[in-house]
């Protein structure tokens, strides 16, 4: 940086804050580090008693921080996002909808490796607010080398962080169970599930209460499917007892099974398959009355699309820990990250 003239400032980047004070009336910056002086501010600065100000001296192969930080943006930036206004060399990533935080993992770390450059971010497959501050990018220094910035653009092909929609799915519930199905207890389950899945607008086409048959929980399952449905969920019926068929049932569905079992807890009991692309979930009892559970983890990644995996089942291990604290402040803790 160098030292020059407010007069002959126009147009320069200002390389500190500037503070003004109007006895009884303010103290505070006028001028923040990163401004582009105009002509209007030099009347302004001279009043302050600022006749020298100390601007960026552009040199070849140097990038101000507010350029670097604009290259960083536009190299990670994927769908679904706004911006704030630069603020010291840094910009806040904003989700532009409700949707799912997808952010590459790998691609993060091995950018926040090359020294002096930052992305920091929310946690992989949140569900995000329309407005929520999601990730924020920024370079350490006031003037970077333009070679680590050249890196992180051949590091990166594409897009590190995004916000996807979750889209509203036709849901089909079963549920099973001999104690219900004759009325001996009122079914508990139903309303949960549909208060969980109405939370991202999905429309419950409608709920069959039937007995512990393997053959009737197979056709019910089929029939929602043939009505419909783009999901179907399954509840009771899903432990390992010899009376519960839910799992056998699905199975017989010829859909094809990804997992039964998940290291999540609550939801270890959990069962995801595909009839296509139709998911089927079978959820544990737990789902009935814990506030969170792998259900909740799920459902989101399910609703924007995704066709989970074997592996991305077995990863919810890493946070599947749910403290069921007394006042649930999910998605917002560490549960499931």
């Amino acid at each position: 940086m160098k030292s020059i003239k407010v007069e002959e400032a126009i147009g320069t980047i200002l390389c500190h804050d500037i503070t003004q004070i109007i006895p009884g009336k303010f103290k505070g910056r006028a001028f923040k580090k990163g401004h582009i002086i105009t002509a209007e501010d030099v009347k302004v600065l001279l009043s302050i008693g600022k006749e020298h100000i100390f601007v960026w001296e552009p040199k070849e192969g140097t990038l101000h921080e507010n350029e670097a930080a604009i290259r960083l943006k536009d190299l990670t930036a994927g769908e679904g996002l706004v911006f704030s206004e630069i603020k010291e060399g840094k910009i806040d990533f904003i989700a532009e909808r409700d949707g799912l935080l997808k952010v590459d993992k790998e691609v993060l770390l091995k950018l926040n490796s090359l020294d002096e450059i930052i992305l920091a971010t929310l946690h992989n497959n949140m569900p995000v607010k329309k407005g929520q501050k999601v990730a924020g990018t920024r370079v350490v220094p006031l003037v970077i080398d333009e070679e680590k910035i050249i890196m992180a653009e051949k590091l990166v092909q594409e897009s590190v962080v995004k916000v996807v929609p979750i889209n509203p799915k036709k849901v089909g519930i079963v549920t099973t169970g001999s104690e219900v199905y004759n009325n001996r207890i009122k079914d508990a389950f139903g309303p949960v599930i549909i208060k969980k899945v109405e939370e991202f607008n999905c429309e419950v086409l409608g709920q069959s209460i039937i007995n512990d048959d393997v053959n009737i929980i197979t056709k019910a399952i089929k029939e929602w499917i043939d009505k419909g449905a783009e999901l179907v969920i399954c509840t009771g019926g899903m432990s390992v007892d010899p009376d519960d068929m839910t799992p056998t049932a699905i199975k017989n569905t010829g859909a094809n099974l990804v997992s039964y079992g998940s290291p999540v807890l609550p939801g270890a009991m959990f069962l995801l398959a595909y009839d296509k692309d139709t998911a089927i979930l079978g959820l544990p009892g737990c789902v009935m009355y814990s506030k969170r559970t792998v259900f909740d983890l799920v459902l989101p990644r399910v609703l924007a699309g995704e066709k989970l995996n074997k592996q991305d089942i077995a990863e919810l291990g890493h946070g599947g820990l749910c403290m069921d604290c007394h006042n649930c402040i999910f998605p917002n803790c560490g549960f499931g990250k």
